[in-house]
């Protein structure tokens, strides 16, 4: 399909038989043969307008590897935004990179980006999902200099890092040149011209030639690695606190990857690491029924994970915890894009859903786990694909098979659909853990009108299903959407029955069929003005269970305006008609609680970016909210204010905070704080020093409960972690980390856990 401003003109890339050195100064010979593209045209927030500054890259191939270097100007330089960080943790500074579809079929595309002292950010952006994984790390060499006139950046991409065809002898590559020019507006430079009426932009990248005497060869990599680790841990469970339990481990784990064919790779790992190094993001998880979503930071699971994507998220690899052996392999030719995987885990957690919650059990026997995702992409405009999924272990069993399709007839008009079946065996361990020994909800039964699939409650329904032999489940999705520059049209359709499952996925809510329908409409601001582009938009959404019972009803609408310094606001308000979470010892007390409650809210988010070295942000959400505990309506209010502060080129302060307050019935029901905050000291472009602190305190009013709660939960948790990357696979950390809390059974916080580790991997390139 091709874009408005998109050409079947090709631009030849050369061939120089050198290779550049990588340093950050233009002073070689080299670039003066290289193919010169100016990249002077603004794609947003205006359309297409000149860019103010000048910008050049200079670019050349050598067969191995692509070369590129940016000499990019500016009449102010002191108000160049650059920093030293972590790699991918500089999206905010100044940058230059390159956009590669290396198959030329927009459906993805390769980023590297480069802030001007050399910090690298990549990640693969895929067309079908409408998504960026910044989790995906290529090996590649880069190097900044800021200077009197601006900044210089030179890049060298090996062309083993990319996936293409090397059985033609001239190959087609779409490539975007890009620069972020952030000061008062965050201007997208570009080589290219861009239409904002179509919103597919690597469809509208325009072609480069060459690569004559590339050749993807085997590629492959052999990376050990080793893990050392000293801890204690001790059950502090009651009011008798035990002594510390000592643990050392010192696991050595190997990974492969080789390219077999130029387009297909086989990923292989045994006794791996997949420990998580540095500490997910803190989630407050109060007054909610859904399990909270964490995404994969793992390297074995991240290669050409894309590959396994479709409309809905049916391959959640953090369901795999702690596997034996993995084996991978993936590929990409003609249209053709497959990937499989197969692990076994040395623990079972599988989220059990129902339409008002969900609930994780979690059983400690080992596991078998398979995924397989297949998709052709027949043409510019229609896809069609497949997902399957097994998890199997003594007590438990799931299977689960998709097909999916996106079929654009026109630039500005998409139809998604998908279609899924599975089959899943619980055993009665399965029930057994979901009550987590509460006598109270494994005792209590499915009333009679339950038991027909009338009126259950979120622990009546699980234990319904939990009660049958088999699960046959059915779910699928329907979406339409009409996008052009100004306007935005959508609906969609989705149901799943109470049977299904997708065990390998992230799929918390079943049982329940949801229509929804919505507009955006979306003003641009002209080059001087004070606000550069706004939007209103407004859905409706309606969700009912199986049994036609409605489970929910909203409609929402907000406003949203980009303005000066960066800034954003977003102000909306919602009216929603919901069901609250009944619960089996509440129903004992409350006559008359299968209702719909009404929440009513105000919220708005707030952020900017006013000068060089600091972000802010504001969420405030106020309104109705039902208390699920307690099967009633009251008042909330809610506040995440955010702070990255940088002082200096090398030191970062991130500071985010969470409150949230319930009042009903005239009193307190419960106030809930979570404070995350790190503090980095970011050596060079290769080391950091790292001090994260999560604590959580939650305070509950227990006479404005129905049920027994602890009157006080604190916890606190700690890292101290030293990171040093020659590259994203030969890497060295060192850290400590530590966990406590308190509870009604325990005096004063109490830690639980305390682990020293050290893990080393090196990658040998071959």
């Amino acid at each position: 399909m091709t874009g408005v401003y998109a050409t079947e003109q090709t631009t030849p890339i050369p061939f120089i038989n050198s290779s550049a050195i990588i340093d950050g100064q233009l002073n070689e010979p080299v670039w003066q043969q290289a193919k010169k593209i100016s990249i002077n045209n603004i794609t947003w927030p205006q359309e297409n307008i000149p860019s103010p500054v000048s910008t050049t890259a200079y670019v050349y191939e050598n067969g191995q590897s692509l070369f590129v270097a940016f000499k990019a100007d500016d009449s102010e330089p002191d108000l160049i935004r650059a920093f030293f960080r972590d790699r991918d943790r500089a999206w905010n500074d100044d940058l230059v990179g390159i956009k590669i579809d290396s198959f030329n079929r927009g459906r993805s595309a390769y980023q590297f980006f480069i802030n001007p002292l050399g910090v690298q950010q990549d990640s693969i952006e895929n067309e079908l999902t409408k998504s960026e994984n910044s989790s995906w790390n290529g090996i590649w060499d880069s190097a900044g200099v800021i200077h009197k006139r601006g900044y210089t950046v030179e890049v060298e991409i090996p062309l083993r890092v990319l996936n293409f065809d090397d059985s033609q002898q001239l190959k087609n590559m779409a490539m975007e040149f890009v620069r972020f020019l952030p000061r008062d507006q965050r201007l997208r430079l570009s080589n290219m011209q861009i239409s904002h009426a179509n919103n597919c932009w690597i469809c509208q990248m325009p072609t480069f030639t060459g690569f004559e005497k590339a050749k993807q060869g085997n590629n492959i990599a052999i990376i050990p690695s080793m893990v050392l680790s000293k801890s204690q841990s001790r059950d502090i469970d009651g009011s008798d606190v035990p002594d510390w339990q000592d643990e050392d481990k010192s696991e050595p784990s190997l990974d492969l990857k080789w390219a077999i064919t130029p387009d297909t790779t086989l990923n292989a790992t045994l006794n791996p690491d997949f420990s998580q190094v540095e500490a997910d993001t803190g989630q407050l998880s109060v007054n909610n029924s859904f399990s909270l979503f964490f995404p994969e930071k793992r390297a074995f699971f991240l290669d050409n994970a894309d590959y396994f994507s479709s409309h809905l998220n049916l391959i959640h690899t953090r369901n795999i915890a702690a596997p034996d052996f993995g084996v991978k392999l993936s590929g990409n030719k003609v249209g053709h894009t497959y990937g499989v995987f197969i692990t076994n885990d040395e623990h079972l957690n599988v989220m059990v859903p129902g339409n008002l919650g969900s609930s994780v059990v979690s059983l400690e026997q080992k596991s078998n786990n398979a995924a397989l995702r297949y998709r052709y992409d027949i043409n510019d405009g229609l896809s069609v694909g497949t997902s399957a999924t097994l998890r199997d272990s003594q007590d438990y069993k799931s299977q689960l098979v998709s097909i999916d399709t996106k079929y654009k007839p026109t630039t500005s008009d998409t139809f998604k659909v998908q279609i899924l079946r599975s089959n899943t065996q619980y055993s009665n361990i399965f029930a057994e853990e979901l009550c987590d020994g509460d006598e109270g909800d494994c005792v209590h039964p499915p009333t009679e009108e339950c038991m027909q699939g009338q009126d259950c409650d979120f622990n009546e329904s699980v234990l319904r299903v939990l009660q049958q032999d088999n699960l046959n489940g059915l779910g699928y999705f329907l979406n339409y959407e009409h996008n052009t520059k100004h306007w935005r049209a959508f609906t969609s359709y989705q149901n799943y029955d109470r049977e299904l499952r997708a065990d390998m996925g992230f799929m918390s809510q079943v049982d329940f069929n949801k229509f929804l329908t919505g507009f955006e409409y979306r003003w641009y601001g002209e080059q001087n003005n004070w606000w550069n582009r706004a939007r209103w938009y407004s859905d409706w959404d309606i969700t009912h269970n199986d049994n036609g019972t409605l489970i929910e009803k909203e409609v929402q609408t907000n406003i949203a305006i980009d303005g000066p310094l960066q800034s954003f606001i977003d102000v909306g308000v919602e009216h929603r008609k919901r069901r609250g979470l009944r619960h089996n010892k509440a129903s004992l007390k409350i006559q008359n609680n299968s209702h719909l409650f009404s929440e009513n809210t105000l919220w708005t988010y707030l952020e900017f970016k006013p000068v060089s070295g600091l972000f802010a942000s504001l969420n405030l959400r106020t309104g109705n909210k039902v208390d699920l505990a307690n099967n009633r309506v009251g008042n909330m209010h809610f506040a995440r204010p955010a702070i990255n502060l940088n002082l200096g080129k090398h030191f970062e302060i991130n500071v985010r905070h969470s409150y949230e307050t319930l009042n009903a019935d005239g009193a307190k029901v419960y106030t809930a704080n979570l404070s995350d905050i790190r503090l980095t000291y970011q050596f060079n472009i290769n080391s950091y020093l790292r001090i994260a602190v999560i604590h959580t305190d939650i305070n509950r009013n227990t006479q404005n409960y129905i049920d027994e709660v602890d009157a006080r939960y604190e916890g606190l948790s700690t890292q101290l972690l030293y990171s040093y990357k020659l590259n994203p696979q030969t890497v060295f950390f060192a850290g400590f980390t530590d966990n406590g809390y308190q509870d009604d059974d325990l005096s004063k916080l109490t830690k639980d856990e305390k682990t020293f580790f050290a893990k080393f991997s090196y990658a040998w390139l071959m």
